[in-house]
């Protein structure tokens, strides 16, 4: 059975940080599930890491040729950014167990997607933080980019409140929480255990 590791949570919860610590976790064997995104890129990204980065008239190529398992449009204040997950032909997604980070919508329509494969497996990981700690850490993080977007990180903040509201996790079937409050490490140690436990 294949896995599919569905890293979830609200804007500066520390998704990309333990996006990485997993994958450099040699007893997982996890792989990088890179989704595409037309946002612009933020100064410590990298093509083909975070995200592939693409114009929206190529994710209209992907679209006309079936191969997007889904598709979110997100409405920031410098107009229509789009994400999605597209079966591209690099995943031998029977085979190998991999690791991406998505929304709560999107980890609904990749799981439903993969219902028809039996052979698949998608586990959600919800990392949750307090609000105040996930403000400061959005703060710090805007502080850090050459072109800030004080308006957008806010956007962001308000519509993740929405999108990961505790009545939407409930109707998806979101029961495990990792709290990632204060110490990355611990965190890391409870999902560690938790997809272990799952071999």
């Amino acid at each position: 059975m294949g896995k599919i590791v569905y890293l979830m949570g609200k804007s500066a919860s520390g998704k990309d940080s333990m996006y990485a610590r997993l994958l450099s976790e040699k007893s997982l064997g996890l792989k990088p599930l890179v989704t595409y995104t037309t946002r612009p890129m933020r100064d410590h990204e990298e093509e083909g890491v975070q995200y592939h980065f693409i114009s929206e008239e190529q994710m209209r190529t992907f679209e006309k040729e079936g191969r997007i398992i889904e598709e979110r449009m997100y409405p920031s204040v410098i107009g229509p950014w789009y994400y999605a997950t597209v079966d591209d032909g690099k995943t031998d997604f029977e085979g190998t167990d991999f690791l991406v980070i998505g929304t709560l919508e999107s980890y609904l329509k990749v799981r439903d997607y993969f219902k028809e494969r039996p052979a698949i497996h998608v586990i959600p990981v919800y990392m949750e933080v307090e609000d105040l700690t996930r403000l400061k850490r959005a703060l710090a993080r805007e502080e850090a980019q050459d072109s800030r977007n004080l308006e957008e990180m806010c956007r962001r903040f308000l519509a993740d409140q929405k999108d990961f509201s505790e009545e939407n996790l409930q109707a998806a079937g979101i029961g495990r929480r990792f709290a990632n409050n204060e110490n990355m490490e611990s965190c890391f140690g409870e999902i560690l255990g938790y997809l272990q436990g799952m071999e």
